[in-house]
């Protein structure tokens, strides 16, 4: 007998006109609650001549103006709540990398309907209540692990919180366990197949059939990675602590062409990140989110920075978007040419003789900025074969990309892991 949160819910086989009119319905109440309890979207809306009443159609909402992680952290740190702290019943804050955390609230509620999105999510990727799921993403702050957790409890499955670190037990444990769905960041599912192998096991015969991967970017070429080691569906996660975390997007296990948005929850636009204008769906550009149903916090066209694009929808009737490529704030500049992590690291993929595990320095000679790619060799890799890669991986990079880089074949366990979003960029330029 299946239970109820393994079935499809109504909405997400909504046709196209009644999911947007929930929308418009949801909008319009959105932005009124937010200009009537937030000082800043009363301050933001009145300086940019706009008041909720303009909104007639879903594509008004453009008149509004973008909410930025600046906004977050200039009324750090309760300043974007709606309600009073009496109704507050969680706080969650992401560590950014300048300047204070942005910080984002929840009611009750809010924590019910995060919980809902969450099991929508594993449910689409083929998760039931019947399943053990395994945490690795980390608890706390970060919203990752309680997202996660919640979402998995709410489905009805098995959790196992196990959060992130301490990867000789996490291999431990889903030996004895056998969990069939493991929830982490991409690049610490890598981590956990190189201990499987260190144990002396083989991690294709680890019991998860499906990985829930997310938190940061990865390619096509790590997910055939992921998939080889560990023997599972390796598929995509979206969402960010500003807008919910966790829950924004899910891929489906069927279909594997794209992350639905759950649109009933949040409404997405994709924008030129110059100037700002909403581009038609399927062009690439910046994901602008905004918040339908979150009472504690509203966000109103919050700029992720992230680089998308808008799909139709496939397995649901709610539109698709496109893997993350990159982010407008994770762009290097290397003399002139744009450069993103993710298209080196599409690159690396690609050579069989190196390893998944690699970082990106940036460095200064003078007045002209370097880059460096240290990666690791696969351990059947020859020594002699060294230089040769390398000064291949830097013809395709400069092919491909357009930039000069230095190429630094290391040895295997050189490139330092991480325990939750791996750190790709280390710039190595003098301060000013």
């Amino acid at each position: 007998m299946m239970r109820a949160m393994d079935q499809v819910e109504p909405i997400e086989k909504a046709s196209a006109d009644e999911l947007r009119a929930l929308q418009r319905e949801r909008l319009r109440w959105t932005l009124a609650h937010a200009y009537e309890k937030v000082p800043h979207y009363r301050r933001s809306f009145d300086a940019a001549g706009v008041h909720p009443g303009d909104l007639k159609d879903l594509a008004d909402l453009a008149k509004f103006p973008f909410t930025a992680k600046a906004d977050l952290r200039a009324n750090y740190p309760f300043g974007m709540f709606a309600v009073p702290m009496g109704r507050i019943v969680r706080v969650h804050a992401s560590s950014g990398t300048t300047g204070k955390p942005t910080v984002v609230g929840y009611t009750k509620e809010d924590i019910d309907t995060w919980a809902a999105v969450m099991a929508r999510s594993i449910r689409a990727a083929g998760g039931r209540s019947t399943d053990i799921v395994h945490i690795a993403y980390g608890y706390g702050l970060f919203t990752g692990g309680l997202g996660a957790h919640y979402g998995a409890e709410a489905l009805g499955a098995t959790v196992v919180p196990v959060s992130g670190g301490m990867t000789e037990r996490q291999v431990q444990l889903m030996c004895d366990f056998k969990p069939g769905i493991l929830m982490c960041t991409p690049s610490y599912a890598l981590v956990i197949a190189d201990e499987f192998a260190r144990q002396g096991l083989d991690p294709a015969q680890c019991s998860a059939r499906v990985g829930i991967f997310g938190a940061e970017p990865w390619t096509e070429s790590l997910r055939d990675e992921i998939e080889r080691r560990l023997g599972l569906a390796a598929l995509n996660h979206y969402g960010l602590s500003e807008v919910i975390g966790p829950g924004v997007a899910s891929e489906h296990v069927e279909t594997r062409d794209g992350l639905t948005i759950w649109e009933d929850h949040f409404y997405p636009e994709v924008i030129d990140p110059q100037s700002g204008a909403v581009l038609p769906d399927g062009q690439d550009g910046e994901l602008v989110l905004t918040s339908l149903t979150k009472i504690g916090m509203p966000v109103i066209r919050f700029r992720t920075r992230d680089l998308t694009r808008l799909l139709p929808g496939a397995a649901r009737s709610m539109r698709r978007m496109a893997r993350v490529t990159g982010r407008t704030d994770d762009m290097l500049i290397i003399r002139g040419v744009n450069v993103f992590p993710s298209q080196i690291e599409e690159i690396l993929l690609k050579n069989d003789r190196l390893s998944p595990h690699y970082v990106l320095e940036v460095r200064r000679d003078g007045h002209l900025d370097d880059l460096d790619v240290l990666v690791e060799r696969r351990a059947e890799m020859l020594a002699a074969a060294k230089v040769a890669v390398e000064q291949d991986v830097e013809r395709s990079i400069k092919g491909y990309i357009g930039v000069s880089t230095k190429v630094r074949v290391v040895e295997p366990g050189t490139v330092q892991r991480s325990q939750g979003k791996a750190v790709r960029v280390i710039d190595k330029r003098p301060k000013t």
